[in-house]
């Protein structure tokens, strides 16, 4: 069976950072692409860093490039988000997501919908 638990999140203020982390479970990594998403209050999920399969590739919403970055383990199949000088804008529900297919970074930060596995989602608020 495969599972996605992830930690981290919580409130942090304006400029601060926080690391997520989701640990996988129930399959190979090489054979998964995996990303985070987000949703905000009154909006629509939209991939913010993928990792295409086995982790060859990794992309990055523009919004949030040269401020999150991607560190994953192939051995764990763990990926974590570290999340820098983060802006209220950031305040969202943070969710890993897997799919076992030969796919891009690109294609999974673009195509929340097709992804087989979640994990729960973590809160994310920033402000003061």
């Amino acid at each position: 069976e495969v599972q996605l638990v992830q930690s981290g999140g919580g409130l942090v203020q304006p400029g601060g950072s926080l690391r997520l982390s989701c640990v996988g479970s129930g399959f190979n990594f090489d054979d998964y692409a995996m990303g985070w998403f987000r949703q905000a209050p009154g909006k629509a999920r939209e991939g913010i860093a993928c990792l295409g399969t086995g982790g060859t590739t990794a992309d990055y919403r523009d919004s949030v490039k040269g401020r999150f970055t991607l560190d994953y383990d192939r051995y764990t199949s763990t990926v974590d988000l570290q999340m820098d000088n983060l802006e209220p804008a950031a305040t969202a529900t943070y969710s890993c997501a897997a799919i076992k297919a030969i796919v891009s970074s690109w294609f999974i930060c673009r195509t929340a919908s097709a992804m087989h596995f979640w994990g729960a989602g973590s809160p994310v608020t920033v402000g003061s």
